[in-house]
């Protein structure tokens, strides 16, 4: 990354896109790609993403374009991808059992090692030979584990007390799918998945384009 360049949260969540499109053009034995190419697989402007590469340095090189696999694996750095992070889930319902089993599924980066829940008839199973514990045991896992991130899939009444839990247990990270706004100190990075507020988008696009088509 250049010198003392700020991203914006926007280009961060633009990363990953262009990282799933190199991933696929990798796959199909693609060697190289020109920043126009990339605007017509993707939908961003051509200048748009040389914009957003150049921010950590460019990559590209003029009269060639892009080397696939040089940039799929520099994006995986930025991405912090080029490590593994240890990462537990609490709450292992209908929805903590697919984000378990797509990360198991996913195997690049992330290693479910730990599964907590307070359902007696859910703790003692294994899920993808991943044990369900009780929550009860927490922190002292998370400590002792030198666990990085924390997956909440349980209640919004229960979040918060277990947000607090992952962080006294030392974690680096939070990713959040309970339906409320979490108090955590700011050395910690979380990402919010709001379900219902992605669906209530879905539905006001639906009824912009049907008043367009009026």
């Amino acid at each position: 990354m250049k010198n003392n360049t700020r991203v914006s949260n926007a280009i961060i969540r633009r990363l990953p896109r262009y990282r799933r499109y190199l991933g696929d053009l990798r796959s199909r034995g693609v060697k190289k790609i020109s920043s126009n190419e990339l605007s017509e697989l993707i939908g961003y402007t051509a200048s748009q993403i040389r914009q957003d590469l150049n921010t950590f340095g460019g990559f590209g090189q003029q009269g060639y374009g892009y080397s696939v696999d040089h940039l799929y694996a520099e994006i995986n750095k930025i991405l912090g991808l080029d490590r593994e992070y240890k990462t537990v889930v609490v709450g292992v319902g209908h929805l903590g059992q697919a984000i378990t089993n797509h990360i198991l599924n996913y195997k690049f980066g992330f290693s479910i090692v730990g599964l907590f829940d307070v359902n007696p008839t859910i703790v003692g199973l294994a899920i993808n030979g991943v044990k369900v514990q009780n929550s009860s045991e927490l922190e002292d896992y998370v400590r002792n584990n030198n666990i990085d991130i924390g997956i909440i899939c349980c209640g919004k009444d229960n979040a918060q007390e277990v947000a607090d839990t992952l962080v006294r247990g030392g974690v680096e990270g939070i990713w959040n799918f309970a339906p409320i706004d979490l108090d955590i100190p700011e050395r910690i990075a979380i990402e919010n998945v709001h379900l219902s507020e992605s669906l209530h988008t879905l539905s006001f696009l639906i009824s912009s384009k049907e008043q367009e088509n009026r």
